[in-house]
């Protein structure tokens, strides 16, 4: 099994709006496989918690105004270091720089295919490291 046809349309839309607002690390697996609550993982992080506040709210405003979808559920919006966005087919996770290296989702689901994302997705986090601003 593959993720539907609008799981992708859904993780399409929110990968460029984080890249709108310059998330880093842009990438989407899919877990339809692995699991029966979604197809696909969209994963991204931010500087700070400001930074991923904003890429959550971009994110949102695109999926609601491209695809007519709203999140059923929201998770760690007060603290703003790790917010989740479940939206059904798809499940953003937007995570502050630190905590995406500490609980390392990309270990857990990387037996999973990747969901293919636009070449210049991540364009301005390249450019970034090779200014020697970025990890």
């Amino acid at each position: 099994m593959t993720a539907s046809e609008r799981a992708n349309q859904l993780v399409q839309i929110a990968a460029e709006a984080a890249a709108e607002k310059l998330a880093d690390n842009i990438i989407a697996y899919d877990v339809s496989d692995q699991l029966v609550i979604t197809d696909a993982f969209v994963l991204c992080s931010a500087a700070n918690d400001r930074q991923v506040r904003s890429i959550v709210d971009e994110i949102e405003k695109r999926l609601r105004e491209d695809a007519g979808a709203k999140p059923i559920r929201r998770e760690g919006e007060r603290e703003g270091r790790w917010v989740l966005l479940d939206y059904a087919d798809i499940i953003v996770h937007v995570q502050h720089e630190e905590d995406r290296v500490y609980y390392a989702l990309e270990r857990l689901w990387k037996d999973c295919p990747p969901v293919p994302l636009p070449e210049d997705i991540n364009a301005h986090s390249e450019q970034r490291v090779r200014a020697g601003d970025g990890k």
